[in-house]
């Protein structure tokens, strides 16, 4: 058998068990969320109870309050097993980082779980007015009649787009760690990077109103600021 065949083999199942391993997480955290499935789902309905009037999510087959209880326990535990999953993620990408790249593994993995975590956070509090937005457009001649199945999709797509959304300065940073990018470079492309933030986040968001878009292109640009200040002093030092 060949080196390349042995490598192959090797990389095959040092990713198998990475991601037996994240699979691991992801259920514990499920389970976990599961407990907590009653005060979750009451957390992730009440924008739209804000949004219609207190009025609670119908369901229109036998099985969707089964499938609501299962689709909000698995949103949690993601949540919950993220770092988990990056790590991983970290370990598998580990062995081919050069030693100077490998100092920062470590804490851009636990930045990316804090902004991950940070833009869900953003992403729940858009969503009601998100919400307020999309039905209120059609006036009074339009009654919204929503099934927990249909919103549940809608709210956790909203949600995890933000969290990924986050993440952004991270791959700038780490693209700047291996030299791709400097922070004078980023620094003279603020008109740009501006206008791609604003495409991104009407494309993220899709209520499509201003306040919405606003409260996640605003953050994301902040956070392109401080990468461009990481990269300059933290690099640099």
């Amino acid at each position: 058998m060949t080196t390349e065949r042995m490598d192959m083999r090797a990389h095959i199942h040092e990713l198998r068990s990475r991601l037996f391993k994240a699979m691991i997480a992801l259920a514990v955290g499920t389970a976990v969320a599961f407990f907590f499935s009653d005060q979750l789902l009451d957390l992730i309905v009440e924008p739209y109870k804000i949004a219609v009037g207190d009025e609670a999510l119908p369901f229109f087959k036998v099985t969707d309050a089964f499938s609501a209880v299962m689709r909000v326990s698995l949103f949690g535990g993601l949540i919950l097993a993220s770092p988990v999953i990056l790590y991983q993620i970290w370990r598998f990408v580990a062995p081919a980082l050069s030693k100077n790249e490998k100092r920062w593994a470590y804490p851009l993995a636990g930045v990316f779980a804090l902004l991950f975590l940070f833009g869900v956070a953003v992403g729940y509090l858009a969503l009601e007015r998100g919400l307020v937005f999309l039905l209120d457009f059609g006036g009074d001649s339009l009654r919204p009649l929503i099934g927990v199945d249909a919103y549940l999709r809608f709210a956790t797509r909203f949600i995890l787009a933000f969290g990924i959304a986050f993440e952004f300065p991270v791959f700038l940073f780490a693209a700047a760690a291996i030299g791709v990018v400097t922070s004078k470079m980023l620094s003279s492309n603020r008109r740009w990077a501006v206008v791609i933030i604003l495409v991104a986040a009407a494309v993220i968001t899709p209520s499509g109103d201003p306040l919405t878009l606003l409260m996640l292109a605003i953050p994301l640009y902040v956070l392109y600021e401080l990468a461009i200040l990481a990269i300059r002093f933290i690099l640099r030092k």
